[in-house]
């Protein structure tokens, strides 16, 4: 059999090659960088070339390989490259077979659509805010004409040396320059357009292999304009799927699957050889995700271990694969749901498939998205559940677990402070090493120095390790990336509070919204958990703080152009334990345009400019909720006209007169407040 070539530049190219070496057809798999040659392992039937070739040396190799096909699986942007391999095979006289990598499902409709790099850079000049580019390195330099880029472009590119030491001779260095290799999941694409609190991610349209869905989803996530740089024109090509098909065909491997198939479900059916008696039925291709406990293969249950045992192939990050101390069988390696069920989908030789994931499956889990990855796949789907950090954790403090309040600050956001200021006990996954010291520090900051905290480390290998002491005693550990944390306080009060009395909040000139007021309105926006709230004219942050309160998952964004208002809204946001307030110094709209999408927004002080706050409210949320507070005639006025003339939908509108009572020796004289308008309404048409 004449070997085959294939040209790999993506996913797509190094599963097409393992998948026919694996059958014991020669294959020569021809990577451009460094780097992607050590994507790819050799065996007696895959080598690997690597360098840059130009269509005259792809010609010659092609002859001096005497290969009789090619295969084209670059990127869906190289084509420079693709053209030369096509060009190159006509004039060696072999058959050149182009794969395409499949367009993703997600749409991305609020993108904006452009040609070219070039085109994205000239619409990024005129904008402000901050610019996650996942590019590439090679059309890097063409960033560095957007003024001020050093601050504002946070480059993701190529974990090496070489495409490291380039970004840098450009000024991309330090925090603005991420090495990593990708694709990405959502969770970690939405955590790092948040870290960088960046308003626009630019993108190519690299298909659902090379992540360009969870790119869309997590700039969904975090408020970010999507920059779209379109495919360009290429010639006919074929589906993953269809190049398998092509080539089981013109290499005669169709005979050697059937035959192979027939083996597999021979020996799955557990029919008799000796005896010849019929199978009973033959089973079903079989994906089971795996809990496989806390590191080593003494945690994994029975049950686990055996399905390990079983599996014709493992598929799980390294540290998972490593964990379950089977190396002798074939193995992927990857964490991402989309990639794992296409992997699986195009090697139907694995009739039995064990996906390892750490810990239990239904405790933040990747088993979530697997099981929406595979649906439709043609296999049975089983489920094996694992020893839980949690369990594990509690089990080696001599604690119980059924009242521990379960929460994940790895790669996400969470109001740690709230959850360990109503509940006793507070378990937590931590994202990284210097994540200990963190919350060390903002227990002691929201007032929580008397609480207890337990720190894990490497649960379940050799070098375990546990430590307990108060925020103050661990602050200044040395802590392992991989661990969690579980806090004690004895002194939690689980009841939310509402209607904080006026006297309660540090004040200064500051205006602030009475209790009664406060109250009402707040209620009237209906907020969720996790909702996102602008509080517009925050002034000391009274109404901020009983919004973070009751949307303890989610984040408040308090507006104040008085800087000193602005101090005061920190001081109270510590004194009454709400860390996922943010406060935002300045004047709106114009300090509300690079902050994300809101769900709903309290609008008590506009200083003139409500109809423009309104409609930038719009711009973000067509569908935002909305409550305004009016005392004086003419804001009244304005809240009236913003209500014809913009797209909303009003609710209601009410006025509220409140009289607080005050001693006159033995009497109680009733002092009447200024009656406020309280006004609800929401985007969209009536």
């Amino acid at each position: 059999m004449r070997p085959v070539i294939v040209f790999a530049g993506t996913t797509e190219g190094r599963m097409l090659s393992e998948y026919l070496s694996g059958r014991q057809v020669q294959v020569t798999v021809c990577v451009a960088t460094e780097y992607g040659e050590t994507l790819l392992k050799e065996t007696p039937w895959l080598r690997v070339h690597g360098g840059r070739m130009n269509r005259e040396q792809i010609k010659d190799y092609i002859r001096e390989q005497k290969a009789a096909l090619v295969v084209d699986a670059t990127h869906p942007y190289a084509a420079e490259v693709s053209e030369n391999v096509y060009k190159a095979c006509a004039d060696a006289s072999a058959e050149y077979i182009r794969l395409i990598r499949e367009s993703g499902q997600t749409s991305a409709e609020d993108a904006v659509s452009v040609s070219s790099v070039d085109e994205a850079v000239d619409y990024l000049k005129q904008t402000s805010g901050n610019i996650l580019v996942t590019t590439g390195s090679k059309e890097l330099k063409k960033y560095t004409r957007i003024p001020d880029y050093g601050k504002r472009v946070f480059a993701r590119v190529l974990s090496t040396g070489e495409v490291a030491q380039a970004c840098g001779k450009l000024g991309f260095c330090g925090r603005n320059l991420i090495c990593m290799q990708g694709p990405f999941s959502e969770e970690l694409n939405t955590a790092m357009l948040r870290q960088f609190d960046c308003q626009y991610l630019v993108t190519k349209e690299t298909g659902k292999a090379g992540g360009f869905e969870e790119k869309i989803r997590a700039a969904k996530n975090a408020g970010a304009k999507v920059i779209l740089v379109g495919r360009p024109k290429e010639q006919k090509g074929y589906s993953y799927q269809e190049v398998l098909r092509i080539l089981n065909g013109r290499l005669g491997l169709e005979e050697q699957e059937k035959a192979g198939s027939e083996r597999r479900e021979k020996e799955n059916s557990g029919e008799d050889h000796v005896s010849g008696t019929a199978p009973e039925g033959v089973k079903k291709r079989t994906v089971t995700l795996v809990g496989i406990g806390m590191g080593n293969p003494s945690g994994m249950t029975v049950e686990a271990a055996r399905a390990v045992e079983e599996a014709d192939l493992l598929v799980g990050a390294k540290r998972m694969l490593e964990a379950a101390g089977n190396t002798n069988k074939p193995s992927y390696t990857d964490y991402d749901a989309h990639r794992i069920a296409d992997y699986i989908g195009a090697h139907p030789e694995y009739v039995q498939v064990a996906v390892l994931l750490s810990g239990d499956i239904g405790f933040y889990s990747g088993a979530k998205r697997l099981y929406d990855a595979l649906a439709g796949c043609g296999c049975e789907i089983r489920g094996l559940c694992g020893i839980s950090s949690v369990v594990y954790f509690c089990g080696r403090l001599k604690l119980a677990w059924e009242d521990v309040c379960l929460k994940s600050a790895h790669g996400r956001y969470v109001n740690l402070v709230h959850a360990v200021k109503a509940n006793q006990k507070t378990f937590t996954l931590l994202s990284a090493a210097g994540s200990v010291t963190e919350l060390c520090r903002e227990l002691q900051e929201y007032g929580l120095s008397r609480v207890q905290v337990h720190i894990g480390e490497r649960l379940g290998y050799e070098q375990e390790k546990i430590t307990s002491g108060t925020p103050a005693e661990l602050e200044t550990g040395s802590y392992d990336g991989l661990c969690v944390a579980l806090i004690e306080n004895r002194e939690a009060v689980s009841a939310v509070r509402a209607c904080i009395d006026d006297g309660e909040f540090l004040r200064g000139k500051a205006p602030m919204t009475k209790s009664e007021i406060r109250s009402l309105s707040v209620a009237k926006l209906q907020l969720a958990g996790n909702s996102v709230v602008y509080d517009v004219g925050a002034g000391t942050g009274s109404v901020s703080i009983e919004m973070a309160l009751q949307a303890s998952e989610g984040i408040v964004y308090a507006v104040e152009r008085n800087e000193e208002a602005c101090g005061l809204i920190e001081e109270n946001k510590r004194k009454f334990g709400t860390p996922n307030i943010k406060v935002i110094h300045g004047l709106a709209p114009e300090a509300m345009e690079e902050l994300p999408v809101p769900t709903h927004a309290f609008i008590g002080g506009s200083a003139g400019n409500l109809y423009t706050i309104i409609q930038c409210l719009l711009d973000k949320n067509p569908h935002i909720r909305l409550v305004i507070n009016a005392v004086t005639v003419e804001t009244v006025g304005e809240v009236a006209e913003c209500l014809k003339s913009l797209p909303l939908i009003e609710e209601e509108m009410i006025s509220v007169s409140v009289a607080k009572a005050r001693k006159l020796g033995n009497y109680h004289l009733m002092a009447g407040q200024n009656p406020v308008y309280i006004v609800t309404c929401r985007g969209g048409k009536a």
